[in-house]
């Protein structure tokens, strides 16, 4: 026996998690396909390896679907300076919440308590449905409807079908979508640890030869570091025993905070640039990052993933056309397939113009830097865009009326 609902969200991570919540609290009847149940969070649990440095507007769009003060009783890590500077010479640059009108420039946040917090906030939903453990078996989308079959037998029908299934997507494959892709041969490590010197709210990051070295300040006084070098090099780093490896970050750091106390466990993640060639079809659309993946040097993955979400419930939520629509779709993918293509080509040529030993290029980006931090219009309009501020938002993403008035 089938059942229906009016949107099926495959992939109950962060951003789908958070598209359920928004259809779902507007009305809509949602059903949410996630392999595995977000583990409860408790206050002794030790804090994740993979983290997501939140900007203002990702904030605005968790406080609006009610997961936010939730958040902030269990954890999360606010920052109000950055500092980024040059292995290769004396650029520098500097942002600080006072030069913003905001009370922080950003949150570092651990992903699966994001993703906890969404799914305690859909549970209490009653048109939200989640089918978890399940996954995805297939689907046939026709012109009048999508229909879904689970890996458990059931059998879902909706009129849209939402792949935000992660950068191996399902969803897209079986669309038949083709994706642009370019393999960085970089890996990411990632851990945290603990520094001889207080972190003072501060996300610092250091761009080197090979990679870029970021440390991301932790409620509890420690960092998460994302170090991302050529793949050769992580291997050797992930190989060392902690003595080593602490000593070899310390000296990558410049030890900017002293010396590295600890270090937990670590973990890597291979880079790739990843960018679908379309975002839908008839009754099928990607977020976040089954429709793109973009270097993490600026941390903005997830908060593009969220800014997908809060387009496209917007215009789903505010359609009297059929919710799989082709007209209603292409709305979607024009708000958000050029502004997420400008992010991805920008991170790309950061990239190449920082992990060069081209003198001329060194010149540049040190050059560069320093007019930039000199310059405070220039400054803004870089901390906007961190910030997920600039252009024209969605509402989701807007700072809530009573708070703003």
């Amino acid at each position: 026996m089938s059942r229906r609902f009016d949107v099926i969200i495959v992939g109950g991570g962060m951003v789908g998690a958070a598209l359920g919540c928004a259809l779902g609290q507007g009305g809509l009847r949602v059903a949410v396909i996630e392999s595995r149940e977000p583990e409860p969070f408790t206050a002794e649990q030790e804090y994740g390896l993979r983290v997501s440095a939140l900007g203002i507007a990702s904030q605005h769009i968790l406080e609006n679907l009610g997961v936010w003060q939730q958040l902030q009783n269990w954890r999360i890590s606010p920052y109000e300076r950055m500092t980024v500077w040059d292995a290769g010479g004396t650029g520098k640059i500097e942002f600080d919440v006072a030069e913003t009108g905001e009370q922080v420039l950003g949150h570092i946040v651990e992903n699966a308590l994001i993703q906890r917090a969404l799914f305690e906030a859909s549970a209490q939903e009653e048109n939200i449905q989640w089918f978890c453990p399940a996954s995805l078996q297939g689907f046939v989308a026709d012109k009048d409807e999508v229909i879904v079959t689970l890996d458990t037998g059931e059998v879902l029908l909706s009129q849209l079908i939402v792949g935000a299934d992660g950068a191996n997507s399902k969803v897209r494959d079986l669309a038949g979508i083709l994706r642009q892709s370019r393999d960085y041969h970089q890996q990411a490590i990632v851990a945290n640890v603990g520094t001889q010197l207080p972190h003072e709210r501060t996300a610092r990051q250091r761009f080197l030869p090979d990679g870029i070295l970021a440390f991301l300040p932790l409620a509890d006084g420690r960092c998460s570091i994302v170090w991302s070098s050529e793949t050769a090099r992580s291997e050797y780093l992930m190989n060392l025993d902690d003595d080593a490896f602490t000593a070899e970050l310390g000296e990558m750091f410049e030890h900017a905070l002293g010396e590295i106390t600890s270090v937990s466990k670590r973990a890597t993640f291979p880079l790739a640039g990843r960018h679908a060639e379309t975002y839908i079809k008839s009754r099928i659309a990607l977020v976040g990052d089954a429709a793109h993946t973009v270097h993490p040097l600026a941390g903005q993955g997830v908060n593009l993933g969220f800014l997908d979400i809060a387009e496209l419930s917007h215009l789903l939520l505010n359609s009297d056309r059929d919710l799989g629509s082709l007209h209603l779709l292409r709305k979607y993918e024009r708000a958000r397939a050029g502004e997420n293509e400008l992010m991805l080509r920008s991170m790309e040529g950061f990239k190449l113009l920082f992990n060069n030993k081209n003198p001329v290029l060194g010149w540049l980006r040190n050059t560069g830097l320093s007019i930039t931090n000199q310059v405070s219009p220039l400054k803004q309009l870089f901390m906007h865009q961190a910030m997920g501020q600039s252009g024209d938002v969605p509402p989701l993403a807007r700072r809530r009326i009573e708070e703003s008035a």
